[in-house]
């Protein structure tokens, strides 16, 4: 399953955001357009959802609040709205809708409440809201269906879809010398300083047939590079250890803390398109690489698409030209994203963009251009 439309109000820097989405989407724009708030909506939805924790209160709390949530261009009509469709691939029908809207009781304890939710299933409406319970006790509207195991029987597969999304920024930095550094781990680990404990909580049959086909990538990509393995330290802390031919047997095993950032980053992006289903989003995933392999990525996307029984969606921010310069993405996957002068908006590609496309052209020279900032040039005269 996948989301194939998400409509957006009032979310950030969107007053209003709708568009479709492929089984692989390429979110672009300039810096500060929206793209991480983008993806942000989509991780609220599995704030919401997940099992241990969540819920609609929490999720606004971890985002430092409504009015860090709400557009700063929201006037008259206050609600914060997330709708989205999933459907089994980008081109069927519907199979759900989820439409949740939720804004501040404007009075009293300023509580904030679901002003809005409905959840509709092949075209069928199964949960409207507010209903006569929430009439009766406001209460009941401080809490989102998504998070009440006894009121969505109806649409458990929507809730286990929302709260298995993945989202990974991974900084090598925060791997290879997390223990030195310190700080608490942020929920939900989203800059991968929990990696190797999740590779570790892997079944071993799996955990090892995973590992053995991100050597082989690794192989192709990273010099001298042979082999690839979990193991723990004396602690029973688990690292990555990765085999360098060297002339001396055994010699050439090093540790996570000896990779470079490109290789953890490329560890990271390959572990995690094969770990899951749902969901995945993934943050400008070229940094630390090299723009050669940057440019594959398209392309191992979709074999890995195709050698899954179960296709997994995934959400790229980029700003790469070497990534967006690869013949093999569909244009119809493209979100472009602009500002305006009441807020982001976000369109698809004009049938001029999609002809040049057609014509042999690539994403990177039809549509980032328009990206840059028009005045970019004149940076290099600032003092």
């Amino acid at each position: 399953m996948l989301i194939t439309h998400v409509r957006l109000k009032n979310w950030r820097n969107f007053q209003q955001l709708d568009v479709p989405l492929r089984e692989v989407s390429y979110v672009l724009g300039a810096n500060a357009t929206g793209k991480s708030n983008l993806l942000d909506a989509f991780r609220f939805l599995r704030d919401i959802s997940k099992p241990a924790g969540g819920g609609l209160q929490t999720a606004i709390k971890e985002r430092d609040g409504i009015a860090k949530v709400r557009c700063l261009h929201a006037r008259r009509d206050t609600e914060v709205l997330i709708d989205v469709s999933l459907g089994e691939s980008a081109d069927a029908p519907a199979a759900w809708r989820y439409v949740l809207g939720f804004k501040p009781e404007g009075k009293g304890a300023q509580r904030l409440l679901v002003s809005h939710e409905e959840v509709w299933r092949d075209g069928v409406q199964v949960l409207k809201r507010p209903n006569a319970s929430d009439v009766a006790d406001v209460m009941l509207r401080t809490q989102t269906h998504l998070e009440q195991i006894q009121t969505n029987s109806q649409f458990r597969e929507l809730v286990d879809f929302f709260s298995q999304i993945t989202y990974l920024h991974l900084v090598p930095q925060l791997l290879k010398f997390g223990d030195k550094i310190g700080g608490r781990r942020l929920e939900n680990d989203p800059f991968g300083q929990g990696f190797l404990e999740r590779i570790a909580k892997t079944p071993e049959k799996t955990r090892t047939a995973r590992l053995a086909k991100i050597s082989k990538a690794l192989a192709l990509a990273v010099p001298q590079f042979q082999d690839l393995r979990l193991q723990n330290d004396d602690l029973g802390h688990p690292h990555l250890e990765a085999l360098y031919a060297h002339h001396r047997p055994n010699a050439g095993w090093q540790s996570e803390e000896h990779f470079s950032d490109g290789t953890l980053r490329l560890v990271g992006l390959l572990w995690m398109l094969l770990d899951g289903s749902s969901l995945l989003l993934l943050e400008e995933p070229e940094i630390s690489l090299n723009d050669a392999i940057v440019k594959e990525i398209p392309l191992i996307l979709s074999r890995l698409q195709k050698s899954r029984k179960q296709k997994r969606q995934v959400l790229i921010t980029t700003h790469s030209e070497a990534l967006l310069s690869n013949p093999g993405i569909d244009g119809r996957g493209v979100v472009f994203l602009e500002s305006g002068t009441q807020g982001s908006v976000g369109r698809t590609l004009s049938t001029s963009e999609e002809q040049a496309l057609m014509a042999g052209l690539s994403v990177a020279e039809v549509v980032l251009p328009k990206a840059s900032p028009q005045t970019v040039s004149q940076l290099g005269l600032w003092q």
